[in-house]
């Protein structure tokens, strides 16, 4: 089978979908984008993805950008790993999950490291800064309370099976200690990423 190319950069949403490729067992490839040298903003890698971000995944099709598209394409790609839903109405609650933690969670972190996306003035970045820990705050609220399922139900974000969500989830969640949000108020999310922690797949997208 044809190797996939992750382009990656620690600490970022690329690790949900190193994390989605390791626990498909999908022969996989890393090539590391340094941001702190600029690397992103590079023509080779502009070129590979002109917005200049991660993750990117080479494919034998082309290559894709965002992350909830990444992790569709692994979970369909190795259908027999189970990392998504197979009911259209299962599915759509994943990508539901997932457009929420593209589109609101990861731009209410982003108003800390990235500010400068938003606004030129000192004055007007620190105060979005300032907001952050509010935001994320109320972001995983809505996560705990109406996200993850109770015990009952199951596990994980979809309930009783684990879906490329949870690697996602993981991801976002180790952001909250650098927003100034302690992740122990959120009991199911601090239980979540504990049993994260526990599986193989995830150990060796961590190491």
């Amino acid at each position: 089978m044809t190797t996939l190319t992750l382009y990656y950069t620690p600490g970022t949403c690329a690790q949900a979908v190193r994390i989605a490729l390791e626990e498909a067992s999908a022969p996989y490839q890393l090539v590391r984008v340094d941001f702190a040298a600029g690397q992103q903003r590079t023509p080779e890698y502009l070129a590979i993805n002109p917005k200049g971000r991660v993750p990117a995944l080479a494919t034998p099709h082309g290559t894709l950008t965002e992350t909830p598209a990444l992790l569709a394409y692994v979970a369909q790609s190795f259908p027999d790993a189970r990392l998504a839903p197979a009911d259209p109405h299962g599915f759509a609650r994943l990508q539901e999950f997932h457009s929420y933690l593209a589109s609101t969670v990861h731009i209410a972190h982003a108003h800390r490291p990235r500010a400068g996306r938003w606004a030129d003035e000192p004055e007007a970045q620190a105060a979005m800064q300032r907001k952050v820990p509010q935001n994320m705050t109320e972001c995983f609220h809505l996560i705990e309370s109406h996200y993850l399922p109770q015990a009952e139900q199951g596990p994980w974000v979809m309930g009783e099976q684990y879906t490329v969500a949870d690697g996602y989830l993981f991801t976002i969640g180790t952001w909250l200690h650098s927003d100034g949000v302690d992740i122990a108020q959120f009991p199911k999310v601090f239980a979540h990423t504990q049993r994260m922690l526990q599986r193989p797949a995830v150990q060796r997208a961590l190491a």
